[in-house]
């Protein structure tokens, strides 16, 4: 895929940001992603979550490893308590309780769960990252897999659905706390992406768009 450099791109943009060179040259898949009809059937409540759920439970573990090693990658004190913080009150203590509560009133999680190919490829790109320890890539993988989930959430209007499967989901994924930290993410990469050269421009555009593609594929697989 022919893509204009961040250079090139940044002398005629409106918002010259990094993260927002990172998002429109994954098009069309993130805008896939926020408008995808899966997305759109969670705000009405109406998705059959089931399978969904199962298999995004998936990347708990992996995930957490992730921001770990963000933690442990940055270059800065602040960087590594503003991704502290979201490890140990979001994912370690609130969205892991929306799993247990929600995969039980569906009925419980099934044993043994059998991953589907984009869960596979997905863990195996934040495992790559992880181990890699390139903070810039951490931040990519990490931004893509929040941004646009805040993209299709933040779509919804109230009143939001009475099941709280459906209505807690939307609200982990939107709001100011979750629009702040979204914010934190892209901050980052708008910090990193100009100071790297262009290869490495190019090595984070390359993850930036691999996972907004299993995103999609992700919902493409939710929604068959």
């Amino acid at each position: 895929m022919t893509t204009v450099t961040y250079d090139e791109w940044r002398t005629t943009a409106a918002e010259p940001r990094f993260s927002e060179w990172l998002r429109l040259s994954s098009e069309p898949d993130w805008t896939e992603v926020a408008t995808h009809p899966f997305a759109s059937a969670i705000v009405r409540g109406d998705a059959d979550m089931y399978r969904y759920l199962v298999q995004d439970f998936q990347f708990v573990d992996a995930f957490t490893a992730l921001l770990g090693a963000a933690v442990a990658a940055a270059d800065s004190f602040g960087s590594r308590v503003a991704v502290g913080r979201f490890l140990g009150m979001t994912v370690a203590d609130t969205e892991a309780g929306y799993f247990a509560r929600a995969l039980a009133a569906l009925g419980g999680e099934p044993d043994p769960v059998t991953p589907e190919p984009v869960t596979e490829e997905f863990r195996s790109l934040m495992d790559e990252v992880r181990r890699g320890q390139e903070y810039p890539l951490i931040i990519a993988v990490l931004c893509v897999a929040e941004w646009s989930y805040l993209g299709w959430a933040s779509r919804a209007r109230e009143p939001l659905p009475d099941d709280f499967v459906y209505r807690e989901w939307i609200e982990l994924h939107s709001g100011p706390e979750f629009e702040g930290w979204v914010g934190f993410l892209r901050r980052e990469l708008d910090r990193l992406g100009p100071g790297l050269d262009e290869a490495g421009q190019g090595r984070v555009l390359d993850v930036f768009r691999h996972a907004t593609r299993l995103e999609r594929r992700f919902f493409d697989m939710a929604a068959a």
